[in-house]
């Protein structure tokens, strides 16, 4: 059994007992999420909704909140001795999903 949900703007394929990196939310460590937005629900046969599936839920909870590696931006023009370093990490929550409605 597997459910396609959306959160933080992407589709993400889940299944019962996976661990996924989504966008950060705003929930602690050990906290229980649900997200409503579930777009697609596979137990014996495939429901898609439009946009979404009525009535169905994926439940996760929170494993960790924490931030990707660095990504460096590094700007340059040549001739003009402009550069300009930059870096960025982007922030993230992993949850574990513990049961799909569907």
């Amino acid at each position: 059994m597997y459910a396609i949900i959306a959160t933080g703007g992407k589709q993400y394929k889940v299944s019962e007992g996976d661990v996924i990196s989504i966008e950060k939310l705003g929930a602690e460590e050990g906290e229980k999420v649900t997200f409503d937005q579930v777009l697609a629900v596979s137990n014996d046969g495939l429901k898609v909704g439009s946009p979404t599936v009525d009535g169905a839920s994926v439940e996760a909870s929170v494993v960790r909140n924490g931030r990707a590696r660095k990504v460096i931006v590094y700007k340059f023009k040549r001739k003009t001795g402009y550069h300009k370093k930059n870096g960025h990490r982007q922030s993230f929550t992993q949850v574990k999903i513990d049961k799909i409605n569907g």
